[in-house]
C-alpha cells in the first residue's frame, strides 16, 4: 500500500503549564495528546530566557524522550525517529514558539516529550513535558440484521478532527466512510485506515475458515485411556467452538463448548464421528467429521490355565 500526507493533529489552544527558573521558562501548549497510529502530530511550546541572554547565546534547542549517559537524546539523532521529525522555532509575543512535528506515528512513539534549551554553561529542560499516547485503529463488529453486519472503524482517541476512513477488502480499497456493511458469513478480510495515511491500519477482521480437528494420541485408542480432540481455525475476532457427535439423525448431538473435547477415561461407547464448529461475529464454519474407534482392552487369561 502507498501513503500520502496523513491527518495532522495540532494542539494550539489549550491549558498551559508554565515552569520557570532564573528567568528560564517553558509553556507547553498541551500536556496530554492522543493520536492514531499513522497520523502526524505537532506538539508545541513557548520558552522564555533571562533578559541578559539573547537568542544568539542559545546554541541549540531540541525535543527528547530519553537520556543516554545522563544527557538528553535529541529526537533528530534518535534512530527510532529517523526522517520522521521536524523542528520549527520563531519569535512570538509570549517568548519563542517552538514545535516538533512527528510523522507516520507508531505506537512505540508513546512517551513523555520534553523541550530542552542549551546555552554554553547553562541548560534548561521544561518538565513535566507532553505525554503522547499513540493508539491503533480497531474494527468493531455489530449486527445490522439477519443478513448484514456493520463494521465501524474505531480508536480510543478522539479522531473527530480526521475527515474520513478508507476501507479495504482483501487488501483492495472498496469505499470510504466511518462504517461499512458486509454480508454475514463472509470470509473476506476487512480493515480500515485513515484517509491519507495508508501505511498504518487496523488489524483485519474476518470470519472463521473451515476448522480442523486433531486427535491426541493419534495411535490406537484403548478403552480407559485419555483422549483429547482439539479444534482450531484462523479467525479475527477469535472464534468460539462447539463440539458435536453424529447420532444417526440429520442433526448431530451437541456435546460441549470450548476448543478441546477431553475424554479422561474413554469408553467403547464413545466411538463415533465427531465434528466442531467455529463461530465469531462475522460467520460460522463446521469441520469435517472425524472418526473415533475405541478398542476394548484384551483381558489376559489367568496364569496356570
Amino acid at each position: 500500500m502507498s501513503s500520502s500526507a496523513g491527518g495532522l493533529v495540532v494542539f494550539l489552544l489549550s491549558v498551559q503549564v508554565i515552569q520557570s527558573q532564573d528567568g528560564w521558562g517553558v509553556t507547553y501548549r498541551q500536556t496530554e495528546v492522543c493520536a492514531a497510529k499513522g497520523e502526524r502530530v505537532m506538539m508545541g511550546c513557548y520558552y522564555t530566557h533571562p533578559p541578559v541572554i539573547t537568542l544568539y547565546d542559545i546554541k541549540d534547542t531540541f525535543w527528547f524522550t530519553k537520556e543516554k549517559d545522563g544527557e538528553p537524546v535529541d529526537l533528530r539523532t534518535d534512530s527510532e525517529y529517523s526522517d520522521r521529525v521536524e523542528y520549527t522555532c520563531h519569535g512570538a509575543i509570549f517568548g519563542v514558539s517552538c514545535t516538533v512535528l512527528i510523522t507516520n506515528l507508531r505506537e512505540s512513539d508513546s512517551a513523555e516529550y520534553k523541550f530542552r534549551t542549551n546555552k554554553p554553561g547553562e541548560k534548561y529542560t521544561g518538565s513535566p513535558g507532553v505525554t503522547l499516547s499513540v493508539t491503533g485503529l480497531q474494527v468493531q463488529v455489530s449486527r445490522s440484521n439477519s443478513t448484514w453486519l456493520e463494521l465501524t472503524c474505531h480508536s480510543s482517541c478522539d479522531l473527530s478532527h480526521h475527515p474520513e476512513y478508507v476501507w479495504f477488502k482483501n487488501e483492495e480499497i472498496i469505499q470510504t466512510g466511518s462504517s461499512l456493511l458486509v454480508s454475514s458469513g463472509s470470509t473476506d478480510r476487512y480493515s480500515c485506515y485513515l484517509k491519507g495515511s495508508l501505511e498504518q491500519g487496523s488489524p483485519a477482521v474476518y470470519g472463521p475458515q473451515r476448522p480442523s480437528v486433531s486427535v491426541s494420541p493419534s495411535a490406537e485408542m484403548m478403552e480407559g485411556g485419555s483422549v483429547n480432540l482439539t479444534c482450531s481455525t484462523d479467525a479475527n475476532p477469535a472464534a468460539n467452538y462447539t463440539w458435536y457427535k453424529e447420532n444417526g439423525t440429520s442433526d448431530p448431538h451437541l456435546l460441549s463448548e470450548g476448543p478441546q473435547l477431553v475424554f479422561i477415561s474413554i469408553q467403547s461407547s464413545d466411538s463415533g464421528r465427531y465434528s466442531c464448529a467455529a463461530e465469531n461475529q462475522l460467520g460460522r464454519k463446521r469441520s469435517d467429521f472425524i472418526s473415533i474407534d475405541v478398542k476394548l482392552e484384551e483381558k489376559k487369561a489367568p496364569q496356570g490355565q
